[in-house]
């Protein structure tokens, strides 16, 4: 297991995204600790981990206290000994649906501030353990920024913005043996909703009226594979990328885009 005896913290555990990485971690011999605003969810996540024998415990956590993050992160490392592993699946709270000729600054401007101030508060709050013992790995997820289209607002300035912040984490980490790195995907097929208009509902401006296998055909015909990627791509490649068969990688992304974004 390239997992086994980790630590790993996962913010927004209780989210579909939070859910398959910590599955995945707890798959592969980590010892998981949940961590997000809603305990319902975090519960549900820990049952399916702990039912396939994962060790797994949950708090319920605002990351936008950064108090609140700190202290989290101080009591997993005071009773587990350290912290090896952290991934953030954080929403941003997405603005899409609107050209940037009709949004409003606000609009436009929230979703980077959640972006930087959550991706901030987990990072350093991680890191003050990472940095001690020289060693650690530090994820999250953006989406494809330089595949721009209209209507995509302040999302993928926020994705843009968080690939930079990663990239700066990284070259201040680095030398302390902490790795940063992040996966870059775009829709999910197991997390699109089964109606189009529940996806409009979402912010995306996309979907209205079309039926979910309609949606995923759409989408489809963007990636090279002729398939979009599942959540369990999204546990393996970020397993993947916390263990040391990646212990080369820092201050990059893993691309489960399926080739809907091409580098």
């Amino acid at each position: 297991m390239q997992l086994d005896g980790k630590i790993a913290v996962v913010w927004g555990g209780g989210g579909s995204v939070g859910a398959a990485a910590a599955g995945a971690f707890a798959r592969d011999g980590a010892s998981v600790f949940l961590a997000g605003r809603s305990l319902p969810s975090l519960e549900r996540t820990a049952g399916e981990i702990e039912s396939a024998g994962g060790a797994v415990e949950v708090a319920q956590v605002d990351v936008l206290d950064v108090a609140a993050a700190n202290a989290f992160a101080d009591d997993v490392a005071d009773r587990a000994g350290r912290i090896d592993v952290s991934f953030d699946a954080l929403s941003n709270d997405d603005e899409q649906g609107t050209l940037l000729l009709d949004l409003e600054v606000d609009q436009l401007v929230r979703p980077v501030e959640k972006a930087m101030r959550s991706r901030f508060a987990t990072t350093k709050a991680v890191a003050r353990h990472m940095v001690g013992r020289r060693s650690g790995v530090i994820l999250t997820v953006t989406g494809g920024y330089r595949e721009s289209f209209p209507s995509l607002g302040g999302t993928i300035v926020a994705w843009a913005a968080l690939e930079a912040l990663c990239r700066q984490w990284a070259s201040e980490l680095g030398p302390h043996g902490v790795r940063v790195v992040w996966l870059r995907t775009t829709g999910i097929a197991d997390s699109i909703p089964d109606t189009g208009d529940a996806l409009a509902d979402l912010g995306t401006g996309f979907g209205e009226g079309m039926t979910r296998e309609q949606i995923i055909a759409d989408m489809r015909q963007t990636t090279l594979l002729d398939r979009l990627p599942s959540l369990a791509d999204v546990g393996n490649v970020a397993a993947f990328l916390a263990s040391d068969g990646a212990a080369a990688m820092t201050s990059t992304f893993g691309n489960i885009s399926c080739g809907s974004i091409l580098d």
